[in-house]
């Protein structure tokens, strides 16, 4: 009996050095570390590299041409390593925001494993953190503070265009849980290629924006409906059957008038299962990139469904090849927007930076509804195709809503 006790108080004992080291994090080293300045300090242990680097969203860009498009990639900067073998980088005064940054390591990309913060853009895995300097800033806007919060939930919907059941992401305002009366206004934002349900929730920091611009009175409080415009998928991956696929750009039917058509399954759904306006006035659809183009054409094609548009960044046009899709989605676009405009939609936004590959397409957009007459309004940031840009662009669309 002594053994066997003896035995089990060594096991406890190893199972309790392995859950000592997993919570306290080994080496100990501070990264990233923001100091009183905004400048943000960068550590990683690597006595035996010969050469560390850091890039991440806060450092200058450069293009890049890719089969998508020309894109702003930040630059790679140089670590330079102390006696100990820890590698540093300090950055200049950082304007409040949320930034992303990996490590290169001897020419490999890795994590900062001083920083638990990640998020997932597609199939990339960065580290994340927050500078702010007051309340109200965009740091505070996207950091979680000492306010109500709404719910965050993950939902499945029968989606009987797409014969199958499909997940989405649904925030539900502070308080909902606790009037059974009250009716809320309903926003249905979209993610953009290689996104799902998740993008908007993670990347987009949705809720946190939503949280803090109605406890700060800047926005009506209203339920957000994140869904997946795969339609190819259930759900994001990792969260449907098949295990964990790896996620990916290209999906069958993302931009063929499928999603399109499919949409009315997801407003029927929520309309039943939540307490919502079931009206028009009630109702915004927004999104970026894909998403805008989503948005432009869900809204055109239901001239009815929509009060609100926005479009962030949008892919404007289908593909007008020889052979492309020919959808009734698409087709027509000048008269589904005479009808669509000659309804009066009560906001038509359109937000988009001034170095994003769709620049020139959404200004040629927007000669389109100017030569017409169509009101619209229009918000042009700096810098490119970036979620820092589509933050801002929700954080901006939103207290426009249901006023």
């Amino acid at each position: 009996m002594k053994k066997i006790f003896t035995i089990t108080a060594s096991l406890l004992l190893c199972l309790s050095a392995f859950a000592q080291q997993a919570l306290f994090g080994g080496a100990g080293i501070k990264s990233p570390e923001i100091n009183p300045d905004n400048t943000v300090t960068f550590r990683f242990a690597a006595p035996k590299a010969i050469k560390v680097q850091i890039t991440g969203d806060f450092l200058p860009t450069t293009k890049m041409e890719t089969k998508y498009g020309t894109f702003d990639v930040p630059v790679v900067a140089d670590m330079k390593q102390d006696d100990k073998g820890v590698w540093e980088y300090t950055s200049d005064t950082l304007a409040p925001e949320l930034y992303m940054y990996s490590f290169i390591v001897d020419e490999i990309k890795v994590k900062d494993p001083s920083n638990v913060y990640m998020i997932r853009d597609v199939n990339s895995v960065t580290n994340v953190f927050i500078v702010s300097k007051e309340k109200g800033d965009r740091g505070y806007l996207y950091g979680v503070n000492e306010v109500p919060h709404g719910m965050v939930s993950r939902v499945w919907y029968d989606s009987p265009s797409l014969k199958m059941k499909r997940r989405m992401t649904v925030y539900t305002p502070p308080g909902y849980e606790d009037n059974a009366r009250h009716k809320y206004p309903v926003l249905y934002l979209l993610h953009g290629m290689g996104g799902d349900e998740e993008a908007w929730i993670s990347l987009g920091r949705a809720s946190q924006i939503l949280d803090n611009l109605i406890a700060e009175g800047k926005a009506e409080p209203m339920i957000v409906v994140m869904p997946n415009g795969n339609v190819d998928e259930e759900a994001a991956a990792g969260e449907k059957p098949g295990g964990f696929a790896q996620p990916s750009m290209q999906h069958e039917g993302m931009m063929d008038g499928t999603f399109e058509r499919s949409f009315p399954d997801i407003v029927k759904y929520v309309e039943n299962h939540y307490r919502v306006i079931a009206k028009k006035s009630s109702r915004a659809i927004c999104g970026l990139s894909m998403g805008g183009f989503h948005s432009l054409h869900i809204s055109s094609y239901y001239p009815d469904m929509f009060d609100y548009v926005g479009l962030f960044s949008a892919a404007i046009m289908p593909n007008e090849s020889p052979g492309a899709d020919t959808s009734a989605v698409y087709k027509n676009l000048d008269e589904k927007l005479k009808v669509q405009f000659s309804k009066k939609p009560k906001l038509y936004w359109i937000g988009i930076g001034n170095a994003d590959f769709l620049y020139k397409a959404n200004a040629d957009y927007r000669k389109k509804l100017d030569s017409t007459g169509y009101k619209y309004t229009y918000f042009e940031t700096g810098e490119g195709h970036l979620w820092k840009n589509w933050r801002i662009y929700l954080s901006k669309f939103v207290p426009s809503l249901f006023k």
